[in-house]
This record gives C-alpha cells, structure tokens and sequence, in this order.
C-alpha cells in the first residue's frame, strides 16, 4: 500500500495468500494510525473486488477507484514500486520462511521510507517530503 501524495510505502501484506478479510483488517488499521483517505485506487485482484471490501469502503465513506482491467500504468506509482520492491528484496535472497521475509522487507521499508531519494519528491525521502496544511 502506497501513499500517492509523498510515494510513502504504508505497509506490505506477505503470506502464502491474501484474502479480502486480511485486505480490510489492513486497511483498517491503516485508518486507524493515518486517518481515513477519501478513496483508494486498486487494481482487479479477486482480494480486492470482494464484497468484503466493498461493503468495508462503503462503511468507511471511502470510494474504491478499480483501474481498468489490463491498464497496469492506471496505477503506475504502486507498478513502479512493487518492481523496486521485488528488484531489491523477493529477487536478491532465498529465504527459508514467512518470518524472514518479513523482517528484512520491514528493514527494507524503513529504508525506503526513510533514507532512500525520490526523484519525484526532488531528491528526499518519503518521510522528508513536506506535507503542506491549508490555513
């Protein structure tokens, strides 16, 4: 899950699957810590056009913004960074479980977050860019 705005990586779901349950418990919390956006832009997944989820974005007054189906550069920010994710952690290590994946992606992702430049962002990191409040 990626934060548009400042390209921060919000939180990376790893198991041997994801079902929609586990997709909405996440986004709950996420609310929880972050307050509630007012949509979120996914793609057709089945985890993701469940009617779990649904009804969870009905009930949060989040609107649910699918791309096009085949239309991958629709929701480029998160296509650019999973192939960096993938890139840097899933294709540099054999691991020898779930836990250890994690670990090293939960490093990866402070990493990322915290000192790691987007150009995007005119050379700072996510957690560096400034967020602009209006009077």
């Amino acid at each position: 899950m990626l934060d548009d705005f400042n390209r921060e990586a919000l939180r990376i779901g790893i198991d041997t699957s994801l079902p929609a349950a586990r997709v909405v418990r996440a986004l709950t919390e996420l609310v929880e810590v972050r307050g509630k956006p007012a949509r979120i832009r996914l793609d057709n997944s089945p985890e993701f056009i469940s009617h779990e989820l649904a009804r969870w974005a009905t009930e949060q007054n989040i609107t649910l913004q699918f791309i096009q189906k085949g239309k991958p550069t629709q929701n480029a920010y998160i296509e650019r960074f999973n192939r960096t994710y993938r890139n840097s952690v899933l294709d540099c290590y054999v691991f020898n479980s779930l836990a250890e994946v994690r670990a090293l992606t939960q490093d990866w992702l402070f990493r990322y977050n915290n000192h790691r430049p987007h150009k995007s962002l005119g050379r700072v990191p996510p957690k560096s860019y400034p967020v602009t409040k209006s009077p």
